[in-house]
C-alpha cells in the first residue's frame, strides 16, 4: 500500500518508522514544519514527502496524526484529493466530533471510507524526535468503523496494525471509546497534573519509590493538546471528575472524624474493586 502519515509528532512519528520497519508499504509524510518531513526522509522513515494533489492521489491509506480541530481541517481541505477507495484514519484521543465531523465529509465523498482510530500507546515525551518503531509494541488499538462498512475494510485495517507491533484490536463506538477514555487516560492525567503540585512534592527524593512515580509520570504532557482533548470530552469527564471528588470527600470525612470503621470500609472497598478489575488474589502479597 501506499500510507500517507499526516503530522510527524509522536504518534505519527512512530507509525511510519514502524511502518518502515515492519512492513513493506510506502510511507508518504507531511508536516506543517516541512524540516521534520525532510528529517523522516533522511532517516528512513519515509519513502517521500507529499507536495501535491498528485501525491494524495496515489495514497490507499491516510493515517492523521493530529489534534482533533486540525484533522477535521485537513480532512475537509484533501478529502476530495483522494482516490476512489481510500481509507483516512484519524488517531486523535476522543473520537465523537472527529468521526461526526469527519464522516459528513466522507459521505460527500461516498469513493473515500473514514475510520476512527486511537493507538492506547505513548511516552512523556512528545515530538518527532521522541518517536519510534517499537511504541506500539502489544498495545491496543482501538477502532471506530463507519456504520455498514464492509468487514472486509476493517479485517484489512486490524491486519494491517497488527502488523506494526499492536497486540490487539478493540472495534468500539465513538461514543464508547469516548465514555472509557474520559476515565481511563483523561482522568489519570487530571489526578497527576493536581497531585504533582503540592509543594512537598519537592521534598520527594529519598522519600519516593514507585507510587509517588506512578502518581506523577502523566505530569509531564503537551498541554495544548491535553486542553482540546478535555474541552471536547467534557460531557463524559466531568461525571469522572464529580465521582472522583465525592471518593476523596468521603476520605476527608472519615479522617477528619477519625473514623477507623469508615476509613476501614473505604479502603477494603477500594481494594475489592482493584481485585475485580484485575482478577487478583483475595489478598495483597505480603513479605512478613
Amino acid at each position: 500500500m501506499n500510507i500517507g502519515i499526516i503530522g510527524l509528532g509522536l504518534i505519527g512519528g512512530s507509525l511510519a518508522k514502524a511502518v518502515k520497519r515492519f512492513t513493506r508499504h510506502r510511507v508518504y509524510v507531511w508536516n506543517r514544519t516541512r524540516a521534520t518531513a525532510e528529517e523522516a526522509l533522511a532517516e528512513h522513515a519515509a519513502d517521500a514527502i507529499l507536495d501535491s494533489p498528485a501525491d494524495f492521489a496515489k495514497l490507499d491509506l491516510m493515517l492523521l496524526g493530529l489534534y482533533p480541530e486540525a484533522t477535521i481541517e485537513f480532512v475537509r481541505k484533501h478529502i476530495g484529493e483522494l482516490k476512489t477507495g481510500a481509507v483516512i484514519m484519524d488517531t486523535c484521543g476522543t473520537k465523537s466530533k472527529v468521526c461526526q465531523e469527519c464522516q459528513k465529509l466522507s459521505d460527500e465523498h461516498p469513493g473515500v471510507t473514514f475510520f476512527g482510530g486511537h493507538p492506547m500507546a505513548g511516552i512523556e515525551q512528545s515530538g518527532y524526535k521522541a518517536s519510534q518503531a517499537e511504541l506500539f509494541a502489544n498495545a491496543s488499538m482501538i477502532l471506530v468503523p463507519p456504520p455498514n462498512v464492509g468487514q472486509g475494510k476493517l479485517q484489512q485495517l486490524q491486519k494491517f496494525f497488527l502488523s506494526l507491533g499492536f497486540g490487539t484490536t478493540k472495534v468500539t463506538t465513538a461514543e464508547t471509546h469516548d465514555r472509557v477514555i474520559a476515565y481511563t487516560s483523561q482522568l489519570a492525567h487530571l489526578v497527576a497534573s493536581s497531585y504533582i503540585k503540592s509543594p512537598t512534592a519537592l521534598m520527594h527524593s529519598g522519600f519516593s519509590a514507585g507510587s509517588f512515580r506512578d502518581m506523577t509520570r502523566v505530569a509531564f504532557l503537551q498541554e495544548s493538546m491535553w486542553t482540546e482533548l478535555f474541552l471536547e470530552n467534557q460531557e463524559f469527564l466531568l461525571p469522572e471528575l464529580d465521582r472522583l471528588l465525592g471518593n476523596l470527600q468521603d476520605f476527608r470525612n472519615a479522617l477528619v472524624a477519625k473514623d477507623e470503621t469508615a476509613l476501614l470500609h473505604l479502603l477494603r472497598d477500594g481494594k475489592e474493586r482493584k481485585i475485580q478489575v484485575n482478577n487478583l488474589p483475595e489478598e495483597p502479597y505480603s513479605p512478613f
